[in-house]
């Protein structure tokens, strides 16, 4: 993976997203303690309302912001993305209203789900080798991973000797060295690749791609697997850790380091691994372990109570590496499933369709474990996985073929895309959805180019 920063434009990039994944690291840190001192005891709704709002933001507008700013120039885009969210850092410790805390907070995911999708789509032109993009995106699941584990540390340090508000400037200064790395990279031009269309196409483009992919499909399906057993990890931890250990502060912290370890662990054995399984069948396999190390802790909570902790986490480790393999193929799926115009689009619907599982089973999480307490609430939810891998093994076949027969009806026999591929009457090729292709192909037929094992 080293080898990756001898290209400079990646090596900016990636230190890019560093620095915002660290801004945004001391914001949560500095949100929670602002909400306290506006709200008191009421700060737990404060910070739930924020965080519904970043999920609706994500879910609804992320979409709507890639219609809307595909004819800017792409570092443009990520440059006032990255100023916007330095601008409401700077803002949030002068304010004395939840209102204007909210409102900001709105500004500030508006600005998160233009950028983040945008700077997935703009790597694989960075990387046309698919062998650097998999390695990218392991990087990637590394720095989130941690993020979640220095950031807290970083924010504790800087308290001993700050108040929280400089916590904010933290924030802004890493939204700003974000903003200088990506202003300093040589970014290649997005593709044309079509003539301009309307806003209403540009809109429901990225989304019609994604659903009439069978492969995306069962990506979805298997991306409520993730957020479903990872919901519980992310929102109950704390309930089991001070609960049913009696654990304290620096025992929460243990566990969530347990989860981010498994999943670096993952991250950095993915590369190779992927060299020699399909995407499919990493993801699958990842997908039905989580389900099943799911159900079974939820049965041996159930039963047995906690286990020892030791075994606790062993387990969120487990979790934590089963969790990365779901997730960190999902970008070669959405590189080799559009045209590079369509990419940011299509990455735009995945950032959304994605979050909308979040945003289905963080509540759930919750609620379940409030009303039926945490064994029932960890059987529900690998349920609900498991139910998200029957789905996907259902829409994405292990023999469906890349390449696909089919015909053109409606294409005049000298069209180029014909002549192209031999003339008129059925042909196969290596098929995205495009203006070609509206529809993925029923019929079957066609060498089995992504999956010629069946893996």
């Amino acid at each position: 993976m080293i080898s990756l920063f001898r290209n400079r434009a990646y090596a900016r990039l990636f230190s890019a997203q560093v620095l915002a994944l660290v801004g945004t690291g001391l914001l949560t840190v500095a949100l929670g303690l602002l909400a306290y001192d506006l709200a008191g005891d009421r700060a737990g709704l404060v910070l739930g309302t924020a965080y519904t709002l970043k999920m609706v933001a994500y879910v609804g507008l992320s979409p709507v912001a890639q219609a809307l700013i595909h004819h800017l120039p792409r570092k443009a885009v990520l440059i006032g993305a990255d100023l916007i969210r330095a601008a409401v850092a700077l803002c949030l410790p002068f304010l004395t209203e939840l209102w204007q805390v909210y409102a900001l907070i709105f500004v500030l995911q508006i600005a998160s789900a233009t950028f983040t999708p945008a700077y997935q789509a703009l790597l694989p032109d960075v990387l046309p080798e698919e062998r650097d993009y998999t390695r990218a995106l392991s990087l990637s699941r590394l720095a989130y991973d941690l993020e979640n584990l220095l950031s807290p540390a970083l924010a504790g340090l800087l308290l001993l000797v700050l108040s929280y508000h400089w916590l904010f400037l933290g924030t802004m200064l890493g939204f700003v060295g974000s903003a200088l790395l990506i202003g300093a990279t040589a970014v290649p031009a997005l593709q044309a690749g079509r003539a301009p269309q309307p806003f209403r196409e540009r809109l429901s483009r990225g989304l019609r791609i994604y659903l009439a992919t069978p492969r995306l499909r069962g990506m979805l399906a298997l991306n409520l697997t993730a957020a479903s057993v990872g919901a519980f990890v992310l929102v109950n931890t704390v309930v089991l850790v001070r609960g049913s250990y009696g654990g304290s502060a620096a025992d929460l912290a243990i566990a969530m380091a347990a989860f981010g370890a498994g999943s670096m662990a993952a991250a950095l054995m993915l590369p190779r691994l992927l060299d020699h399984l399909t995407d499919r069948r990493v993801m699958m396999v990842g997908a039905q372990a989580l389900a099943a190390v799911g159900l079974l802790t939820g049965g041996l909570l159930w039963i047995k109570g906690p286990p020892d902790w030791s075994v606790l986490l062993a387990i969120w480790a487990l979790i934590g590496c089963l969790y990365a393999m779901v997730l960190t193929p999902s970008g070669r799926l959405l590189r080799r499933s559009a045209h590079a115009a369509d990419r940011p689009t299509l990455f735009a619907a995945q950032f959304a369709l994605s979050h909308a599982c979040w945003l289905v089973c963080y509540p759930l999480a919750g609620w379940a474990g409030a009303t039926f307490g945490q064994p029932a609430a960890l059987v529900i939810l690998a349920l609900l996985g498991l139910i998200g891998v029957i789905v996907a093994r259902h829409v994405w076949p292990a023999a469906l073929s890349d390449a696909p027969v089919h015909d053109h009806p409606d294409l005049a026999p000298d069209h180029p895309h014909l002549r192209e591929h031999g003339g008129a009457g059925q042909h196969h090729h290596i098929l995205l959805i495009d203006d070609h292709h509206r529809r993925w192909p029923t019929r079957a037929g066609g060498p089995n180019l992504d999956n010629p094992a069946g893996l």
